[in-house]
């Protein structure tokens, strides 16, 4: 069973990705093309052209789980800045899955203060 919240990391691929391709080809991308480990214990996204379906490749130690989505209606939002892997905190991927930007304008801001 995959428990998203103790995935640490997820990376998004931001380019549009033939979702046609198998569990060794997502593998490769991640490999060859964004230099990451497949095996590492995060969940990589890609998505089609029209931002409306989503795969989700996934190590859990013992083999490789392969999730899709498709939306009915509607696409995946989330800022287009080019074509590379974009870290994505738990809190954005519950935005993307229910159909709202990455990027919020009234999401606060996490603060990293060293000293009161």
């Amino acid at each position: 069973m995959i428990r998203f919240d103790d995935i640490p990391d997820i990376y998004l691929i931001s380019g549009s990705t033939d979702l046609r391709k198998g569990i060794d080809g997502y593998a490769m991308i991640v490999q060859d093309f964004y230099h990451l480990s497949p095996f590492s214990d995060a969940l990589f996204l890609f998505c089609n052209k029209e931002h409306n379906k989503l795969k989700c490749l996934y190590w859990d130690g013992t083999g490789f789980w392969l999730l899709y989505k498709r939306l009915e209606k509607g696409t995946f939002k989330w800022k287009k800045d080019g074509n590379g892997a974009v870290v994505l905190t738990h809190q954005q991927f519950g935005w993307l899955l229910e159909g709202l930007k990455t990027e919020q304008k009234t999401a606060l801001k996490k603060l990293n203060y060293k000293y009161v």
